[in-house]
């Protein structure tokens, strides 16, 4: 690697016009790509968040697109303002820095894979204080971009708080490095421990018995939907948290969109009946935005061409929004 970002990273495949400087920006106003050409000379003292896409789906199980997300979600975010109602918080003060995406290789899945670690590393290395935000890509990503984390921070104990209805937990000698093995790959490679884990989410005739018995023997941590509405799912995420941050250093937030019901999301290859509504998984990623030790966030499995009208893209674009709200907060 000869300088950050590039030729690590690409740029996206486009940007925005933010010529006019608007006084309530739309998220594609207010979102800045990294100049390619003064890269080395960007001033990181005051950029808050940076955005990496993951454009990666060929390490899937499901025939998927998920490749496309990012620039799928880039271009949405005209539909988006900076401001919250919700919440009343405008996050136009944070500045939000687009990286653009991780250099793929069109065949050696393997190449892809030292290409996101290397990335996360470089991220963490070069400006440790900025949250990073991923865009993938599959599952598969989650646990390249934890590796390159744990590469630039050998000392702390990381955390994985899952939003998922899968484990993630398959054989990895039957399956491989891809979207169904990245917690058995990262508990496996000794990355994080089981008992770190917390996967919220889990419901339904999605997961086989044996996946079940893995997660017990590690000591996964695990909550269903069923258990977690009769709980509240916002409370179920808090205690989660809290939890995790009473003995890890970092908490590593992965939200695999398959967690949503299959009719909130038709963008996603394995999508479900019986998944979280839109809203449980707004609350869910706001709560993990106030935690503090909640330092890195992906968004992974959506496949763009199988969405409707852009439904699943926008509300991946608001689940970034929420928990960058919360992120905000953090500050009162």
């Amino acid at each position: 690697m000869r300088s950050y970002p590039y030729p690590l990273l690409k740029p996206p495949s486009f940007a925005w016009d933010r010529s006019a400087a608007a006084a309530e920006p739309k998220v594609s106003e207010w979102v800045q790509t990294l100049d390619a050409a003064h890269a080395d000379q960007t001033d990181w003292s005051d950029v808050d968040a940076a955005i990496l896409g993951i454009p990666l789906s060929r390490s899937s199980i499901s025939a998927s697109a998920a490749s496309e997300n990012p620039d799928a979600m880039r271009r949405a975010w005209k539909y988006f303002t900076t401001y919250n109602l919700d919440h009343d918080v405008d996050l136009k003060d944070m500045r939000v820095v687009d990286l653009g995406d991780v250099r793929q290789h069109v065949t050696d899945i393997a190449q892809c894979h030292r290409n996101i670690r290397e990335a996360m590393h470089a991220m963490r290395s070069h400006h440790p204080h900025v949250l990073p935000v991923m865009l993938g890509g599959d599952h598969s990503i989650t646990a390249m971009l934890i590796k390159g984390y744990q590469d630039a921070h050998p000392r702390e104990r990381i955390g994985i708080l899952q939003l998922d209805t899968h484990f993630d937990l398959r054989d990895l000698a039957d399956n491989g490095p891809s979207n169904g093995t990245p917690i058995r790959n990262l508990i496996e490679s000794g990355t994080v421990k089981g008992e770190d884990v917390h996967n919220i989410g889990l419901h339904g005739f999605f997961n086989a018995r044996s996946l079940k018995a893995y997660a017990d023997e590690t000591k996964v941590r695990y909550t269903t939907l069923r258990e977690a509405r009769k709980h509240g799912v916002v409370q179920t995420v808090s205690e989660a948290l809290v939890s995790l941050s009473e003995r890890v250093d970092t908490i590593y937030l992965t939200v695999d969109m398959d967690v949503l019901d299959i009719s909130y999301a038709p963008g996603v290859p394995a999508s479900t009946p019986g998944g979280m509504n839109t809203d449980e998984l707004f609350e869910a990623v706001h709560a993990a935005g106030l935690c503090h030790k909640v330092k890195a966030m992906d968004l992974v499995c959506l496949d763009p061409f199988k969405d409707r009208g852009e439904m699943t893209v926008k509300t991946a674009v608001h689940v970034m929004l929420s928990f960058l709200t919360g992120y905000k907060q953090r500050e009162k």
